[in-house]
C-alpha cells in the first residue's frame, strides 16, 4: 500500500516550484506509507564532462567536508558539496567507474543512491513532511521528480531499502506493488553487470531497465519489455534526464491516476495528491490503463 507521486514541467528550465509542488504532493499520501519517504530530483545539469553524485552516511553527522577533501586529492570537484545532514551531492569532473571503486576501498560505509547530470536521490525512514523538510524539499528547484512513501512488506525498514531506486546514469524508479521473479532476474541481471545493494525487489526493476537502456533501447521499448519479463502487480513511475513514464501490470489492480495540462503532467497513486497542484481542476485527467506505457519526454 505505497503511495507515488510524480511531476514532469513539460517545457522550460528548471523551476522553484517544483519541491514545494512535491513536497505538498507527497504529504497527501502519508497513510499509505508510514515507515519511509523518498524523492528524486532533476535539477540543473552538472557541468560538461562532470557528474552529480548523492551520497549517503550511515549518520547525519558525517565529515563531508573531509570527504571532499580527500576525493580532491585524485578527481576533480568541480562544484562545492552540498550536505544535507546524512546526504551529501558531490559534482565531480571524472568518470563514475573510477571514482565509485575509490569510494568503495576507502569509505565503504557510503550509499550512492543516484548519480547522473542531473539526478539527486534522497530518502529515509520517517513521514513525508520530516523527510521532506530533512533534506530542504521545499526550497528545491528542478524540471521533474519523483515521490514514494513506503510500506515495508517484501523487505526491511531501512533506508537503503526505501525507494526511489537509482540504477544508472539518471535513471529512477519508484514502485506500488510486488514482483514474484525478482530473485531470479537478480541473478541474471548481475552476470549482466547490473549492481545491487538490497534484497528490494523495486531495486531489481530499476536494474532492469537499466540493463534494457543499455543495449540501446528507449524507455518506451524498455518498458515494454518488461511486461514480458516482469511477473507480478505493479505501478511503476520512471525518471530519466529528461523523460517521465508510466506503466501497470496487465492486470493493473494497484491504483493509479494521471493528470495533464499545458504545462505538466502528474502521476499519483490517489486524486488527492494531484488536487495540490495549480490548474488541476481543468487538467484533463485519467487512469492510465493495463499494460499500457505512458511517457514524455522533454528535448
Amino acid at each position: 500500500m505505497c503511495g507515488i507521486v510524480g511531476l514532469f514541467f513539460k517545457r522550460g528550465a528548471a523551476t522553484a516550484s517544483l519541491g514545494p509542488l512535491l513536497a505538498g504532493m507527497l504529504s497527501q499520501m502519508r497513510e499509505r506509507g508510514p515507515d519511509s519517504t523518498g524523492f528524486a530530483l532533476y535539477g540543473d545539469e552538472a557541468p560538461p564532462g562532470a557528474f552529480k553524485a548523492t551520497l549517503r552516511a550511515p549518520n547525519g553527522e558525517y565529515d563531508w567536508a573531509a570527504l571532499e577533501a580527500g576525493i580532491a586529492t585524485i578527481f576533480p570537484v568541480v562544484c562545492p558539496a552540498r550536505p544535507y545532514g546524512s546526504h551529501a551531492v558531490f559534482t565531480i569532473g571524472a568518470d563514475p567507474e573510477p571514482i565509485f571503486a575509490w569510494l568503495a576501498r576507502h569509505h565503504p560505509a557510503l550509499g550512492i543512491f543516484g548519480f547522473g547530470e542531473r539526478i539527486e536521490v534522497f530518502k529515509d525512514v520517517g513521514l513525508p513532511e520530516a523527510v521532506a523538510q530533512r533534506f530542504d524539499l521545499e526550497q528545491r528547484s528542478g524540471t521533474h521528480g519523483l515521490g514514494h512513501t513506503r510500506m515495508a512488506t517484501e523487505s526491511a525498514v531501512t533506508t537503503e531499502h526505501s525507494h526511489p531506486f537509482s540504477t544508472g546514469p539518471d535513471l529512477c524508479l519508484v514502485h506500488n506493488g510486488s514482483l514474484s521473479n525478482h530473485n531470479r532476474l537478480r541473478l541474471s541481471l548481475r552476470r549482466e553487470g547490473i549492481r545491487f545493494v538490497t534484497d528490494n525487489d523495486t531495486e531489481v526493476a530499476a536494474g532492469y531497465l537499466t540493463w534494457r537502456l543499455r543495449q540501446g533501447m528507449s524507455l518506451t521499448e524498455a518498458l515494454e519489455a518488461a511486461l514480458a519479463d516482469l511477473d507480478g502487480f505493479y505501478t511503476f513511475a520512471v525518471g530519466t534526464r529528461d523523460g517521465f513514464a508510466i506503466l501497470r501490470d496487465p492486470i493493473a489492480c494497484k491504483p493509479a491516476v494521471l493528470a495533464e495540462t499545458d504545462d505538466w503532467v502528474a502521476m499519483a497513486t490517489e486524486y488527492r495528491a494531484i488536487a495540490t497542484l495549480p490548474g488541476a481542476a481543468t487538467a484533463e485527467i485519467w487512469e492510465p490503463r493495463p499494460a499500457t506505457v505512458y511517457s514524455w519526454h522533454r528535448q
